[in-house]
């Protein structure tokens, strides 16, 4: 099994997300007591949420390609940004090691194709919906992401900073934003991305009005492929 090496913290509450996944992912297919081989570098998000509220990215992106370079030092085969957000410097951060960074916009993308999908309503922070290297790196790959409106783009942004980072869940916001997701579908939106990895807390992508992908899991699974490559799976009694 390979080492798997996660830059969490961003916030707490998904990256809580990816070690339940992971671990339950690899007891699945390996049996019995399996768990995932993990290094966890968690970073204080306050820190973070200053660097993005004042746009330096160069400055975030240093902090975390030194988290992954300490991650690499420590042992990781690979390298997970456990959040959407912080993808924008994921070119930095690949840049400082020398093992795969893998990248929560490519596997989402594929997560998309692989079920004929190809125009989702973005579901994020306000960084990742207006920055642009969001939709530019999907449109690359063949997927045309649609973003709410500006008033629903601040709705969804408040309910993830302002309640699920830390540990909130209203039923009022759910609401809302199925009413987002209703009218994208009415606009010809095809699909959803529950495109912040705190957004899995609130929605379940198998009851939205659209078929929904849920990047935290997808990245997750990512990661157990590559811990797994040449593992035999256990069969089913």
């Amino acid at each position: 099994m390979r080492r798997i090496g996660l830059i969490g913290g961003m916030s707490f509450e998904s990256t809580a997300v990816y070690y339940r996944l992971i671990n339950e992912m690899v007891r699945d297919r390996l049996g019995g007591l399996a768990s995932a081989d993990i290094l966890l570098h968690s970073v204080n998000f306050a820190e973070i949420v200053e660097m993005q509220k004042a746009g330096r990215w160069d400055l975030a992106a240093a902090h975390l390609a030194a988290s992954a370079e300490n991650l690499k030092k420590a042992g990781a085969e690979c390298v997970l940004i456990c959040t959407n957000t912080m993808h924008l410097i994921a070119r930095e951060v690949q840049a400082a090691v020398d093992v795969p960074l893998v990248h929560i916009i490519d596997e989402t993308a594929g997560a998309l194709k692989a079920q004929g999908l190809k125009r989702p309503l973005l579901l994020a922070t306000r960084y990742t919906m207006e920055h642009g290297f969001y939709a530019e790196h999907m449109k690359a790959l063949g997927i045309d992401v649609v973003v709410p409106e500006a008033d629903d783009r601040t709705d969804i942004h408040n309910i993830i900073f302002n309640e699920l980072c830390a540990g909130t869940v209203l039923d009022a916001s759910r609401r809302r934003a199925i009413a987002m997701i209703e009218k994208a579908k009415a606009a010809g939106a095809d699909s959803i991305i529950l495109g912040c990895t705190e957004i899995c807390l609130l929605l379940d992508p198998a009851n939205l009005p659209l078929p929904g992908v849920d990047s935290t899991a997808v990245h997750a699974e990512a990661a157990v492929d590559f811990a797994l490559a040449g593992h035999v799976a256990v069969q089913a009694a």
